[in-house]
């Protein structure tokens, strides 16, 4: 009994799914790994304690709990969001399995996180909604571009057929509108330039979106530096890339104005990511670049639609900006997502390091 005891232990100590077998008053006997790595707590610290107190509320856990001891049989729940003592709040789908073995009861709580798979299928159907109006916009921009030019044609004809100077003036102030529509439609329309690969250091390209940012906002805001030298060069294209960090810099630096901050703040932080997923394609290596601000936030009903065109937190604000960013990065098979609260706002540029374009 002893070593078959011990076989199961070291059987449930190689699961990726963080397992906690509990005994009939839901105390913890034993914990995998992952377990501790999920609930940042030692084995050590968990054994003995009751399970419930690992949670700030502990309601649904505990009425999950005593819900399969009672009917004697498994009970899942998917997508539900735990507040840990330990940690911050954490998104998992779990497994309850109760058991008697020699008349002793015992309960099996198999958890796995399912933040990360939220996130992705949130990010595909952002995406997929963003393409879709990206689309929609291409097509009204070009059915506005042929009128506009027949607009100023006709202008510029009527002009040459006017003696008198202050209706000329009329026709110079059409011509000026459309230009500038024209204009505001070229942007609609985004980059039609395909992105340009060499090798880059994403350092180099963030030094230079610091000398930039700095030398407008001047003393008015402070850009700290968090970056980890360990990122190896990638192919991208880096003044592609170099435009994406500034239109989120700068947007963070309007933020910060618009909110009329004291303390305005801007971090460039650079980290790399294992096994990361984007468009369902698994990437080993990615490099991950956040750009944080501590303004007002972002609206949470904005929040959803941020990188949409013509969407704007802002009334002087075009909506372009991100738009464009969201482009750019796709354009590398990256990723760009948005969180924010009202203590900060974090936008986060996952590139991959390897695969697409070696």
């Amino acid at each position: 009994m002893l070593a078959q005891e011990q076989s199961f232990k070291r059987i449930i100590e190689h699961q990726f799914t963080a397992v906690a077998v509990l005994d009939a008053d839901f105390r913890v006997v034993h914990v995998n790994p992952s377990a501790e790595l999920l609930m940042v707590r030692s084995a050590n610290q968990i054994v003995g304690q009751s399970f419930l107190d690992s949670f700030l509320d502990s309601t649904e856990v505990s009425e999950v709990l005593q819900a399969a001891v009672k009917e004697g049989a498994s009970v899942s729940v998917r997508s539900s969001t735990w507040a840990l003592v330990h940690r911050e709040s954490v998104t998992l789908d779990f497994i309850v399995s109760p058991f008697l073995e020699d008349q002793k009861l015992s309960v099996i709580v198999e958890m796995l996180p399912a933040d990360r798979a939220i996130k992705i299928s949130r990010d595909e159907g952002l995406i997929d909604q963003t393409e879709t109006s990206r689309h929609l916009v291409r097509g009204l921009a070009h059915e506005i571009k042929n009128p506009l030019g027949g607009i100023r044609g006709a202008a510029q004809l009527l002009a040459l057929e006017l003696n008198s100077a202050e209706l000329k003036e009329y026709t110079q102030v059409i011509i000026e509108e459309a230009d500038r529509l024209r204009t505001l439609v070229d942007r609609l329309l985004g980059s039609n330039q395909l992105p340009k690969f060499t090798s880059m250091n994403v350092h180099q390209a963030l030094e230079r979106v610091f000398a930039l940012i700095n030398a407008e906002a001047g003393d008015k805001i402070i850009i700290k530096r968090d970056y980890d030298p360990s990122i190896p060069d990638f192919i991208a294209d880096e003044a592609q890339l170099i435009q994406v960090f500034l239109n989120i810099c700068r947007n963070a630096w309007q933020s910060l104005s618009d909110g009329e901050q004291s303390h305005g703040e801007i971090i460039l932080r650079t980290r790399t990511v294992r096994q990361f997923t984007i468009r369902q394609q698994r990437h080993r290596l990615v490099a991950r670049v956040d750009v944080i601000d501590n303004g007002p936030g972002v609206d949470k009903d904005l929040l959803e639609k941020i990188f949409y065109p013509m969407i704007s937190g802002r009334a002087s604000g075009t909506g372009l900006g991100l738009s464009l960013v969201q482009q750019l990065v796709h354009l590398h098979g990256g990723l760009v997502e948005c969180d924010s609260d009202s203590e900060q706002t974090v936008f986060s540029v996952y590139l991959p390091l390897e695969g697409a374009h070696d």
